[in-house]
């Protein structure tokens, strides 16, 4: 029998195509001992606003050059100022009056009550209980950073999947430039390749921005959300 697995980074609040691979995985492994990246999603996001999209970040704490080296799952969050109420106001001030925003609201301020001390903590978390509100109750999910892998890039994938007894590889479609598939196939891995082709939604803030975080979706759309991505792509 085919186990289906998808290897993707932690990110703050991810837009709906990251629950879209979840969605396809049997499991889902947050690959959370790979280098940090300042400029990436994993302590931030974008939300809608009447004045465009704005950017909610998770301040962590900063050592100079050597935060760029510091796996994920080590990455300390900043206390120094309140960023979670600030983002928890912010999230009311622009959805409180979208169609569903009261359906969230009650664990959502939950988790804007928080102060976990390591980003990866926080982050997984709130991903695996939007997770379970899109629906999602049959995907195992493992940390990277708990498997001990050995290898680098696309021998390191492999181990991993070895792990996990994978056989089957979902990738985002920028892995097409670097994934070497002849050792995916001599290991005896088929591997798929996403495409991201979703339809647009009302949002309280036109003109319709697809690149914001699956918040959006849910407080706009509530338990239909799962038309909004996966449902189109398997004809339902």
């Amino acid at each position: 029998m085919s186990t289906n697995c998808v290897i993707l980074q932690p990110s703050y609040i991810p837009w709906r195509g990251f629950f879209h691979q979840m969605q396809k995985a049997d499991v889902f492994i947050f690959y959370d001992d790979v280098q940090f990246d300042r400029h990436g999603w994993r302590n931030r996001n974008r939300i809608k606003t009447p004045q465009g999209g704005k950017w909610l970040t998770i301040p962590v704490h900063s050592r100079g050059h050597l935060i760029e080296h510091t796996p994920i799952h080590k990455i300390e969050v900043s206390w120094n100022d309140n960023w979670s109420r600030k983002h928890w106001l912010t999230l009311q001030q622009y959805y409180g009056r979208a169609p569903h925003f009261e359906r969230y609201r009650e664990w959502l301020e939950r988790f804007y009550g928080r102060r976990d001390a390591l980003l990866a903590d926080f982050t997984i978390d709130l991903t695996i209980q939007i997770a379970s509100e899109l629906g999602l109750h049959h995907t195992r999910f493992v940390r990277s950073s708990t498997l001990e892998a050995t290898g680098v890039k696309t021998d390191r994938l492999l181990n991993i999947l070895a792990k996990v007894k994978a056989t089957h590889y979902i990738s985002g479609p920028s892995a097409r430039a670097y994934l070497e598939a002849d050792k995916f196939a001599a290991a005896g891995i088929t591997l798929e390749y996403m495409t991201y082709d979703y339809p647009e939604y009302s949002q309280l803030y036109p003109p319709f921005d697809p690149q914001v975080s699956i918040l959006d979706l849910l407080f706009m759309t509530g338990p239909d959300a799962p038309r909004y991505i996966w449902d189109r792509a398997t004809g339902k």
